[in-house]
């Protein structure tokens, strides 16, 4: 059945890989997937501890959700929402997403095709409310080192990595970077979280008054960042943040791209710092990847100026042929009904305390293990050249790549990286499952030495 894709040229590139090199090295394909499970063409099956791309947050092939999709496919399976026009299923998911985010004040979506695009949007709508608010001078903004926020020009522009910009130049305007509240590698050398958060707002302010704040129109940042390695920041740094763009009048967009629904332990990343963004980017775990779509939710403030915005600045110039897609949307809410349901949320919270807990020893272990750190299910195993100096690893080495591999063949995927393992398994986890996670990662080190 799979026989031919065994030696089958490639003729598309991977993201985020090498070109040349990516399609000349053996390639792992993935034919099925089943609850917390995937198996490859050669029948070896593996526990899923990526979930995808972090956002198969209810596991594989749940009947639900399949149903769901089915049944809007026999209905509508495609309409557009641009001028005046809807469906029934885009009505139900706005409704449904504003009201599990009243308590941040969300009072309306724009839809959109993912999580780049939901960024995208986020920049262009606080440009907006700007324009609406009589400030067109906001045009800036602030992210931090780090942090990742799609691929698109805007989200490439605010991101904190410059591998992802080099090949890419140049990039948007107006776009400046703060350093990232990290404990464990940050510019003070400092490790106690308090300072450290006093640190990282002190030049958030000095920032500020050097731009001048009449010209910053947001602050974006990732509730725990992700790609750049699963930073998670003190527990004060996000009221803080919040205070500070509240006296200066600046917009708080939450990337809840990954962390959105449940996969920090909270519903919302940024609620579980106890704090309310004005614009949240979603995506992933909104239809746990079953089909693509993203959606960024604003909140009372925003709608009012733009609703009743002067002139022209009330009007919406912005969207995407898939906003509000009905089959997407159909999976969305069969999605959310699992996430509510079975308290997604909570089991991220209680499996991924125990899944980091049990990884701890790992860093007495080996000396190659400098931190495991995380929150909720997403981890990080950060690999050092020094534990005393915390000098990270030469990505270049590839010793991320073989120790994933022989995670791999002991029945986990995890993704290499740089020089971390990442692991952001579905919230469906299970106690044994996580178990058997630190055991695949244990015996990979083991191997690696």
């Amino acid at each position: 059945m799979y026989e031919q894709y065994k030696t089958a040229q490639k003729k598309f590139w991977h993201p985020m890989s090498s070109s040349a090199p990516a399609n000349r090295s053996k390639t792992l394909i993935i034919a099925r997937g089943d609850g917390n499970y995937i198996t490859d063409i050669e029948g070896h099956r593996m526990l899923d501890g990526v979930g995808g791309l972090w956002n198969v947050n209810v596991g594989h092939n749940r009947a639900s959700v399949k149903a769901a999709i089915a049944a809007q496919l026999d209905e509508l399976a495609y309409y557009q929402t641009f001028d005046g026009i809807a469906h029934p299923r885009v009505f139900d998911l706005a409704e449904r997403l504003t009201s599990m985010f009243a308590q941040e004040n969300m009072a309306r979506v724009l839809f959109s095709s993912g999580g780049s695009d939901a960024v995208e949007t986020a920049l262009k709508m606080a440009r907006q409310y700007w324009i609406a608010s009589g400030e067109p001078g906001r045009t800036r903004f602030l992210s931090l080192r780090n942090g990742y926020h799609g691929v698109h020009v805007g989200g490439t522009s605010v991101g904190g990595n410059g591998v992802y910009h080099y090949n890419h130049g140049p990039l948007l305007a107006g776009c400046h970077l703060l350093d990232t509240p990290w404990l464990y590698r940050n510019p003070w050398d400092c490790r106690d979280p308090e300072e450290l958060t006093a640190h990282c707002i002190r030049q958030l302010e000095d920032q500020i008054a050097l731009l001048g704040p009449q010209t910053i129109a947001a602050l974006i940042a990732e509730p725990v960042q992700g790609a750049g390695g699963v930073i998670v920041p003190p527990a004060h740094y996000w009221k803080r943040l919040r205070e500070v763009c509240d006296r200066h009048g600046i917009l708080l967009i939450a990337d809840e791209v990954v962390t959105g629904f449940g996969r920090t332990g909270c519903m919302l990343g940024s609620r579980g710092w106890g704090v309310a963004p004005d614009v949240l980017c979603l995506a992933k775990g909104i239809t746990a990847g079953y089909i693509p779509m993203g959606a960024t939710v604003f909140n009372q403030r925003i709608v009012d100026a733009i609703e009743n915005g002067p002139g022209f600045s009330s009007v919406i110039m912005h969207g995407y042929t898939y906003s509000g897609h009905p089959t997407a949307c159909a999976a969305a809410l069969a999605v959310l009904d699992i996430v509510e349901a079975e308290d997604l949320p909570g089991n991220a919270g209680t499996v991924g305390a125990q899944l980091l807990e049990q990884l701890q020893p790992l860093t007495e272990r080996y000396a190659v293990v400098g931190e495991v750190r995380g929150k909720g299910l997403m981890i990080a195993v950060d690999l050092v050249a020094d534990k005393v100096t915390r000098e990270p690893l030469d990505p270049a080495n590839g010793l991320a790549s073989r120790i994933a591999e022989q995670a791999r063949l002991a029945g986990v995927l995890m993704r290499p990286i740089g020089n971390k393992i990442v692991m952001s398994p579905p919230l469906t986890l299970t106690s044994d499952e996580a178990a058997l996670m630190v055991g695949a990662l244990d015996s990979a080190l083991a191997d690696c030495r």
